[in-house]
C-alpha cells in the first residue's frame, strides 16, 4: 500500500527505537509523519533487545529513593570514555535525557521504570551507581495493538519459553524454584496459565517485556497519532532543493515515487552490522562476520546520507557494541545466533577458554569487554576458537546458550554439535582440538580457588556489576563454582556485534553534519546511524537505546520548532 500522500512534514527511514521515538514526538507535536521501514515489521533489533535505556539522573530515580546527578555522570564518563571526542554530544545526551524520558511518558505510551539493582559496567570509578541510571519498559498488552500487533518484530524464539511466552525478568527466580517453593509454584502456575489462554487468541503471548515491550510502547504512540507505517519498502534516494534534503524517493514494489518532506527525513536505519564491504573497512580481523542485531541493519542511512556530503564518525576506540555469541541452525533451516549476554557467563561453574586452552578473561565482566578480549586473543583470525567449559551440575541449573535450565536432554544439541560432551577433561580436550594437559591445568588451577569461592587469576565476582550477573543465591561468590561433576560441556562462541558504533556525525540538534561541522538542511540521524556519543566504548547496560531514544527525541523537537502545534498535543507537551 502506497502512502496516503504525497507530501510529509517529517519522513523517518527505519523503525527501530530511535526512528519511531523521532515519529512518534514529531507527530506529538502537531507535525504530519511517515516512517518507512525496509522489512514487514517495526522493532528491528530493539525487539530483540533487554530493553535497557541507560539515562543518568533521572526522575524516576528520585522517585525511587536513588541519588545521582549530572555531576557524577560526567565524572564517570570521564573515566570510561576518557577520548575527547563527541564530548559535545554526550554533553548534549546528559543534558537532555531526562527531559526525554518526561516527554515521552507525558505525551506517547513509552513507560519505563528504573533497574534499582543494575550497576553501571565499571562501579569502581568515581561517579558509578549502584542501579537506577538503567530504566527498562514497563509490561506491555500486545492486545492493545489490535490487528497491528502482528507488525511488532517477534522476539528471538531462544528467549522465550513454550514457543511464545516471554518471561519478566523478575519471574525468573519464580520459575527456577519451580517444586522448591509453594509460592513460587503457583505463581508459575499462573503465568503459564495466562500465556496458554492467550495463545488461544494470539500465534504467540501477549504479555510483553524487555525489549519488545519497548518497540510496542512506541508503536502504539505511532498508531494512537495517525502516524503512516510504510512496510516493505526501500527508500532508493534522497531529494534535494539546492543545499536541502527535501524528501525522498521510495521503491515500493515495482513503483519508483518521490515522496516530500517539508521540515526534513531523519536517518534511523540500525546501521551496517549486516554490510559485509563496511564491515571489512571499518572491523578489526578478528571481529570475523557474526552478527546479533536484525539483519535489515546493512547501511542504509550511511549510503544515503553519503549522497549529500554528509561526514562519518570514525573517532571510536572501537568500531561496534560487542557480545559472544554461539551459532546453531533451528529446526526450519535458518541460522541462530545466540548473545551470550548475561545468562550464563557470569554464573558459577563456567569458564571461558581459548584457542590453547586456557582461560583469557573474567567471564563476569560486560559483553563488550569479554569481546574485546578474545579480539586480543584471536591474532587476527576470523575463525579463532574460543569455548565455554561447563559440568552437568553448571548446564542443569543454568543452561548454556540458548539450552534452557532444566533441559532433560540435550542430546539433539549434542547430535548438532552445538554442544560438545566428554566423559572427562581429557576427552574434552581431545574433541576441542586443545591440548589435554593444558586445559586439564587450566581446570585444576580455577577449581583449586573455585572450591573456596576465589578467582585467583581474575578476580571474578570482585565488584558488584560482576555479582549483579552471578547467582546472588550462590555463596560465597555468586559467580564462581568448581567444575566437577561429569559429564563436562562445551560451547563454541564468536565475536559477534549487538551494533555498529561508526555512524554520521551530527550535531546537539540531531542534525547531520558534513565535513566541514556544517549541517545539512533537513537530514537528521538518530540511532546506530548516528556515531556513537560514547567512542565505542561501553560504559553501561542501555548506552545504544538511551542516547538512541534521546536524540530521536530531539530530532522530533528540533523538526517541530516554529510548527503549529494541533490542540489535542499542545496540551500535554511538557
Amino acid at each position: 500500500m502506497m502512502p496516503a500522500h504525497e507530501t510529509y512534514d517529517v519522513i523517518v527511514i527505519g523503525a527501530g527505537a530511535g526512528g519511531m521515538t523521532a515519529a512518534a514526538v514529531a507527530a506529538a507535536q502537531g507535525l504530519r509523519v511517515l516512517v518507512i521501514e525496509k522489512t514487514a515489521f517495526v522493532g528491528g533489533t530493539t525487539a530483540w533487545s533487554g530493553g535497557m535505556v541507560w539515562i543518568p539522573a533521572n526522575a524516576k530515580m528520585k522517585e525511587a529513593g536513588l541519588s545521582d546527578s549530572v555531576a557524577d555522570a560526567v565524572q564517570y564518563l570521564s573515566s570510561t570514555v576518557p577520548e575527547p571526542a563527541n564530548a559535545g554530544l554526550r554533553a548534549a545526551f546528559l543534558a537532555r535525557g531526562p527531559e526525554a524520558i518526561a516527554y515521552l511518558e507525558a505525551n506517547t505510551e513509552v513507560r519505563l521504570q528504573p533497574v534499582k539493582t543494575c550497576p553501571d559496567c565499571y562501579p569502581e570509578r568515581l561517579g558509578a551507581t549502584s542501579g537506577g541510571r538503567v530504566l527498562e519498559p514497563v509490561g506491555f498488552a500486545g492486545t492493545r495493538l489490535g490487528a497491528a500487533f502482528a507488525r511488532l518484530r517477534p522476539p528471538l524464539p531462544e528467549f522465550t519459553l513454550f514457543g511464545g511466552m516471554m518471561v519478566n525478568p523478575l519471574d525468573v527466580p519464580h520459575l527456577r524454584s519451580v517444586g522448591k517453593s509453594l509460592r513460587s509454584t503457583m505463581r508459575a502456575a499462573r503465568l503459564v496459565s495466562r500465556y496458554a489462554l492467550q495463545r488461544l487468541r494470539s500465534p504467540r503471548g501477549t504479555s510483553l517485556h524487555l525489549g519488545n515491550a519497548l518497540a510496542a510502547q512506541l508503536y502504539a504512540s505511532l498508531l494512537a497519532r495517525q502516524v503512516e507505517v510504510l512496510f516493505s519498502a526501500d527508500v532508493e534516494d534522497l531529494s534535494m532543493q539546492g543545499e536541502r534534503v527535501s524528501g525522498v524517493v521510495i521503491r515500493h514494489g515495482s513503483r519508483d515515487r518521490p515522496i516530500a518532506a517539508r521540515r526534513g527525513v531523519v536517518l534511523a536505519t540500525g546501521g551496517f552490522s549486516h554490510d559485509s564491504s563496511l564491515r571489512k573497512r571499518f572491523f578489526p580481523a578478528a571481529a570475523g562476520f557474526v552478527s546479533a542485531t536484525n539483519p535489515s541493519s546493512t547501511g542504509d542511512g550511511l549510503r544515503l546520507a553519503a549522497t549529500t556530503g554528509a561526514a562519518l564518525n570514525t573517532d571510536a576506540t572501537s568500531p561496534a557494541y560487542w557480545v559472544p555469541a554461539s551459532l546453531f541452525r533451528r529446526a526450519d533451516g535458518s541460522r541462530g545466533v545466540f548473545p551470550h549476554l548475561v545468562t550464563d557467563r557470569a554464573k558459577p561453574g563456567v569458564i571461558a577458554v581459548n584457542a590453547a586452552g586456557r582461560r583469557f578473561v573474567n567471564e563476569a565482566l560486560s559483553h563488550h569487554e569479554f569481546v574485546l578480549a578474545m579480539l586480543r586473543h584471536g591474532d587476527g583470525e576470523p575463525d579463532r576458537p574460543f569455548y565455554l567449559i561447563c559440568d552437568r551440575r553448571f548446564l542443569w541449573a543454568y543452561g548454556l546458550g540458548r539450552i534452557k535450565p532444566f533441559t532433560r536432554s540435550y542430546r539433539r544439541y549434542v547430535a548438532s554439535g552445538e554442544l560438545v560432551e566428554a566423559p572427562d577433561i581429557a576427552g574434552l580436550a581431545a574433541k576441542i582440538g586443545v591440548q589435554p594437559p593444558v586445559l586439564a591445568a587450566t581446570v585444576a588451577s580455577y577449581n583449586e580457588g573455585a572450591k573456596e569461592g576465589r578467582d585467583g587469576e581474575f578476580g571474578r565476582g570482585s565488584t558488584i556489576y560482576q555479582r549483579h550477573l552471578g547467582d546472588i543465591s550462590h555463596k560465597p561468590n555468586p559467580c564462581v563454582a568448581p567444575i566437577v561433576r561429569a559429564p563436562l560441556f562445551a560451547m563454541r562462541i564468536h565475536p559477534a556485534d549487538l551494533g555498529t558504533a561508526i555512524g554520521m556525525k551530527v550535531d546537539a540538534q540531531a542534525r547531520v553534519l558534513r565535513e566541514d561541522g556544517t549541517p545539512i538542511a533537513g537530514l537528521y540521524a538518530c540511532g546506530n546511524d548516528m556515531g556513537s556519543i560514547m567512542n565505542g566504548n561501553y560504559p553501561a547496560p542501555g548506552i545504544t537505546l538511551g542516547p538512541a531514544l534521546t536524540f530521536g527525541y530531539i530530532a522530533g523537537r528540533h523538526l517541530a520548532e516554529g510548527a503549529m502545534i494541533a490542540p489535542s498535543a499542545a496540551k500535554a507537551v511538557v
